[in-house]
């Protein structure tokens, strides 16, 4: 999954009805950017963190994937 990060004035009506419209066809989601954390929070609740015993180890495991 790609992350695009769009900055808009939010009181031009133009811009927000085109994202509100994109968002609306259902290909892309809004995530929020109030917490930093929240895609790590995400990951970590999903189980997509790895632990490596060395560097080697943290080396082979990159390689594998």
């Amino acid at each position: 999954m790609a992350t695009i990060t769009l900055r808009y004035n939010a009181n031009n009506l133009i811009a927000k009805k085109t994202v509100d419209y994109v968002l609306s066809l259902g290909l892309f989601e809004k995530t929020d950017s109030s917490n930093p954390f929240a895609e790590s929070d995400n990951d970590i609740k999903n189980g997509r963190v790895y632990t490596a015993k060395n560097a080697d180890d943290l080396i082979n495991q990159c390689l594998k994937q």
